[in-house]
């Protein structure tokens, strides 16, 4: 992994990738105003690109699991069928401590680490989803309005970049190349 202090002309020390992915591991509830100190708002956004390059950008309930991001949406939705055709995408999210980007490759997700995402996003999310009869995607009494209808796709986001903000002291900016 690469380092780049982008604020070392403030004197400001470079942030530690362990340090943000040891705070992600914490958790991060994506409810408005749902934690002290939060933005008070949904917090993840994902950035796919549109069959003519634009780009094309909404919330999500993304989850951080082993040292990934992942997000669910329908096969049919613009993001579904955007991640189908090009699987780049940049991932943004803000905690109490950073805001983050995470830029990357999505690979969709199959069989045991399938069944682990929505485990987690069962047990630790509180979303009762379940893996579908197919085994190949999940589904659930409701999803978020943009989401389509189930059954719903799951991706890993595969970094290839990152870049965050710190919004405590002693404040920097940093970005890594995996």
């Amino acid at each position: 992994m690469e380092t780049y202090n982008l604020a070392e002309m403030y004197d400001a020390p470079p942030m530690s990738w362990e340090e943000v992915a040891a705070r992600l591991d914490q958790g991060f509830n994506q409810g408005p105003g749902s934690q002290e100190g939060e933005p008070g708002r949904y917090t993840t956004w994902v950035s796919t690109i549109n069959a003519d390059g634009g780009p094309h950008v909404n919330a999500v309930g993304a989850v951080w699991l082993d040292g990934s991001f992942y997000l669910v949406t329908g096969p049919g939705t613009r993001r579904g069928r955007n991640l189908a055709r090009d699987p780049l995408c940049a991932l943004s999210l803000s905690v109490r401590e950073f805001d983050l980007v995470v830029e990357g490759r999505v690979t969709r997700v199959l069989g045991d680490e399938l069944e682990r995402v929505a485990k987690h996003y069962h047990d630790d999310e509180g979303w009762p989803v379940e893996v579908d009869e197919s085994g190949e995607a999940v589904t659930a009494p409701f999803n978020a309005q943009s989401a389509g209808p189930a059954p719903w796709h799951v991706f890993r986001i595969d970094a290839t970049s990152a870049h965050a903000v710190a919004t405590v002291e002693p404040y920097g900016a940093t970005r890594w190349r995996f």
